[in-house]
Formats: structure tokens, C-alpha cells, sequence
């Protein structure tokens, strides 16, 4: 049996799906080349000499069961969540860190004080689990938006993930580091097997709730068939033109901060500014078995 071993740590999942939900029904692939002169395209220009790296965590600190007069009690969760930036041009620094914490809920509820901060009420729509937990990635997303947009005097803006709550911020990129859906045809992904290091797919053309020009950058080798590739996305409200000399502008960019496996379990896909990031704000989310105690000392009260 001959078989490749992926270098991406098992505990974040996969790179890839095995099987990819197929969104090709809702692309254009012919808005730069059209399909049958698809090839690798290597970079063009210089990269960004000033970026800002976007980025934020979560983590539940605790299931609440809200009490309801009468009734069996409404399914909550107390998470705090934090969004910073990273600012890379002769050196890296952290520009941005805010934390926020929530009570995420679909039933009436109030704001919780602890020692340890207050608890927002954040109404979601419905309680379960599921749920709540997307109410919680709504709540950072919206929070990156909020940070990128404040550090945007930048040449290049990239959010770690789609760009979806952020891409009202100018000229902002998103970064899809784990493939989860299959937006080339059939005839067309020979062309990600193919591409070197630092070169792109051309142009893409997604249309669902909102429109975005996309392309997939083979950041670094790895290992596996998703090794090293990611997913790149602009908002789709610019001339083709212009998304390409964004995607190329990222494309001489991005390689330089691919990781290494020996320093992020995620590499190469995840970027070392981002890592740096994301350590730096799960520091400032605090101790979770603190925020714990704290939250069982409010509900004795």
C-alpha cells in the first residue's frame, strides 16, 4: 500500500474535506482566462511592503441554563471571544487586541457580572448548541471587521477565513486556509496539482449571498493533495483588472510567512503572523477556570 502522510496536526481536522461540497454551479471560471487557457500564473509586481494581518479566537467558558418562570429553562453559553491585527512591514507587531465576552442565548435573558468582566447579553436565533456556537462566530467576525477597518491604512489587508462579516473593509483579502467546498469543474483542477510554489489560479468569479473574485495560491510544498494550497478572496465590487493585481500583489506576499511544521501544527497553511496572533489574544482571553468560578460565584448570588 503506498499512501502520503499530511503534515497538518490530525487534532485541527483535515487541509481538505475528503468529499468537497460542490459550489461549481454558482462560479464563472472564465472572467480572467477563459477555461481551456487555464494555467499556473505566477506573481506579478512586488509584494505589499506594509500588511496587516486579521484574526480572532473564542472559547466557551460555560453552559448556562437560564431560569424561566413556569417553563423549562432556556440553553445558554458564556464564551469570551478577542480580535487583534498584526502589522508586518520592517517588523511585526500586535496593532490591535480586543476582547469581548457574552452570553449567547435565544432565551430573554440579562448581562452577567463577575470578577472577571461582564458577560453581554448577545441574543442568537435559537439555542441549540449549533447555534450558538455560529452566534459566537458572528460576534468575532463582526469584531475582526471592526479592527481591520481601524488598522486598514495599509497596502494589503489579510483576514484570516473568508471575508464575509469583513468585507466591507477597503481592499481587505480573505484567507481560506482549510478547503471545505469544490468550486473548480472537473476539467479544471488538474491546474491545482500543477501549481508551483507563489504562483495562482487565475481568477474565479463566486456568486452566492454575496460576490467575491477568488483564486488558489499554492503558498508553500506540503504534503498530500491540499498541501501548501489556499484559497484567496476579494469582494467582487472592482474590475477584474483590479482583482488580479490583488491576487498578485498576494501571491509575492504570502509565501514568505508560511510556517514550518516544527513551529505550527497547522503549517504550512497557517501563517506565522496569524499564529503569533492567535497566541497572543488566547493570552488575553484569560484563565477559562477562573472565568468558570467567576460565573458559578454570580450565579450564587
Amino acid at each position: 500500500m503506498r499512501f502520503t502522510v499530511e503534515a497538518w496536526d490530525p487534532d485541527y481536522g483535515a487541509p481538505s474535506e475528503a468529499d468537497l461540497v460542490d459550489a461549481t454551479e454558482n462560479v464563472d471560471p472564465s472572467v480572467e482566462l477563459p477555461p481551456e487557457q487555464w494555467r499556473p500564473m505566477p506573481p506579478e509586481g512586488d509584494p505589499a511592503p506594509d500588511i496587516l494581518f486579521v484574526d480572532g479566537v473564542r472559547r466557551v467558558d460555560a453552559n448556562l441554563w437560564i431560569d424561566r418562570d413556569g417553563r423549562f429553562p432556556g440553553f445558554g453559553l458564556a464564551a469570551t471571544f478577542a480580535a487583534g491585527a498584526v502589522r508586518c512591514n520592517s517588523t511585526a507587531r500586535v496593532v490591535a487586541a480586543e476582547v469581548r465576552r457574552g452570553v449567547f442565548t435565544g432565551a430573554d435573558a440579562e448581562s452577567v457580572e463577575t470578577t472577571v468582566g461582564t458577560y453581554e447579553i448577545m441574543t442568537t436565533k435559537g439555542s441549540t448548541p449549533e447555534e450558538l456556537w455560529l452566534g459566537i462566530q458572528e460576534r468575532m467576525g463582526d469584531l475582526e471587521g471592526v479592527v481591520a477597518e481601524a488598522h486598514a491604512d495599509v497596502a494589503l489587508v489579510v483576514v484570516d477565513g473568508p471575508l464575509s462579516h469583513r468585507r466591507h473593509v477597503e481592499g481587505a483579502v480573505g484567507y481560506v486556509k482549510t478547503q471545505h467546498v469544490q468550486y473548480l469543474p472537473e476539467e479544471l483542477r488538474d491546474t491545482l496539482g500543477s501549481l508551483p510554489v507563489g504562483c495562482r489560479t487565475p481568477l474565479f468569479l463566486t456568486t452566492t449571498s454575496w460576490s467575491r473574485f477568488s483564486w488558489y495560491l499554492r503558498l508553500a510544498n506540503g504534503t498530500g493533495p491540499a498541501g501548501g494550497l489556499v484559497r484567496c478572496e476579494v469582494k467582487a465590487d472592482m474590475t477584474v483588472a483590479e482583482a488580479a493585481r490583488r491576487a498578485n500583489m498576494v501571491s509575492a506576499s504570502l509565501p514568505r510567512y508560511a510556517s514550518a511544521r516544527h513551529k505550527d501544527p497547522r503549517a504550512p497553511q497557517n501563517l506565522y503572523p496569524i499564529g503569533g496572533l492567535e497566541r497572543e489574544l488566547r493570552r488575553r482571553l484569560g484563565d477559562r477556570d477562573l472565568a468558570m468560578r467567576a460565573l458559578r460565584r454570580a450565579a450564587a448570588a
